[in-house]
């Protein structure tokens, strides 16, 4: 059995959290708050957002994930592009669009579209969701999981 020391603040009347530091919390929520709130209301555009880029190449894939960790790539004619055993990125990608089409219960086995844009981002996007994920936040590695399904700008 644990007992609480008379030192300890619960014991000796104190708080554990100081009430300055709850009310510098409580400051910072409210000052999220109205600079969101003015934001909205103002109409301010959304910065962290990339520019929109003309297309410049694309693919339709079907990405079909196998359980936790398995996912395998397939061309919408049907032949495999490519089976991961240990997916990664990509079966993070195939999990999330899954997620999203059993919220719109839309079926699983439609092509979702990888871009390649005139700036040089790629993405994902299912066009029966409306979904979409920027791959190149993700990093250089993740995003060549994806990149090597199309063609090399300027080339096959």
């Amino acid at each position: 059995m644990i007992h609480a020391t008379p030192d300890s603040p619960a014991q000796a009347g104190g708080d554990l959290i100081p009430r300055p530091m709850l009310r510098l919390m409580l400051a910072i929520v409210l000052a999220s708050l109205a600079l969101v709130t003015l934001a909205v209301v103002t109409g301010v555009p959304h910065g962290g957002r990339p520019k929109d880029s003309p297309i410049v190449a694309e693919r339709a894939l079907v990405i079909k994930t196998g359980g936790a960790q398995a996912v395998t790539l397939y061309d919408i004619d049907g032949t495999e592009l490519e089976h991961l055993g240990h997916g990664g990125f990509v079966t993070v990608i195939g999990s999330g669009i899954d997620r999203e089409r059993t919220v719109h219960k839309v079926a699983k086995d439609l092509p979702v579209t990888l871009v390649r844009r005139e700036n040089g981002r790629f993405s994902v996007i299912d066009p029966e969701t409306g979904w979409s994920a920027e791959l190149t936040i993700f990093g250089a590695d993740n995003e060549a999981a994806f990149a090597k399904l199309l063609p090399a700008p300027g080339g096959n």
